[in-house]
C-alpha cells in the first residue's frame, strides 16, 4: 500500500475543504425514515367513542406517511367501571376487544391493514395489538 497521495488527489481535496457547499447527510435521512416505521398510540383513559374516532384518524395518518407497524395499546379492562352498567355488554365494552372489532367491521381502515395481531411482551401483551400496514401507492 502506498502512502503517496497524488497531485489530482491533493487538489479535489483543497477544492472540497474551501467550497462553501454542505454535504448531504445520508445518515440523518436514514434515521428519519427508521425512526418512522413503526407508531404507537395508547387508548388507556379515552371512551369507546374517542377511541374509536381517534384509531381511525391515527391508521389513515400513519398509512399515509408510509408507517409500516402500528402498536395500539388499549389495556387489559382490568380496571374498566363497564361492569356496574346492566345495560353494556362486559365483553365488547372495554377497549381490548371493541376497538380491533371496530378497525375489522370497517372497511375503509381494513383497506389499509394486511393484518392485525396480538403484541408481544415487551410492547403490552394481552393489553395491546399490532396492526401491520399496507405500503401507501400515493
Amino acid at each position: 500500500m502506498s502512502n503517496k497521495i497524488s497531485d489530482k488527489d491533493k487538489k479535489d481535496w483543497e477544492i472540497f475543504t474551501s467550497s462553501k457547499d454542505k454535504l448531504h447527510n445520508k445518515d440523518s435521512e436514514a434515521n428519519e425514515k427508521s425512526f418512522d416505521k413503526t407508531r404507537s398510540i395508547d387508548l388507556h383513559g379515552y371512551t369507546l367513542e374517542d377511541a374509536n374516532q381517534v384509531i381511525v384518524e391515527f391508521i389513515s395518518n400513519a398509512y399515509k406517511d408510509g408507517v409500516k407497524k402500528l402498536i395500539i395499546v388499549t389495556g387489559k379492562g382490568l380496571h374498566s367501571q363497564n361492569e356496574k352498567n346492566p345495560y353494556v355488554s362486559k365483553d365488547l365494552s372495554i377497549l381490548k376487544y371493541s376497538i380491533p372489532n371496530y378497525i375489522i367491521n370497517n372497511q375503509s381502515l381494513m383497506n389499509k391493514i394486511i393484518e392485525i395481531k396480538d403484541a408481544k411482551i415487551e410492547d403490552g401483551g394481552s393489553g395491546a395489538f399490532y396492526i401491520i400496514l399496507k405500503k401507501n401507492k400515493v
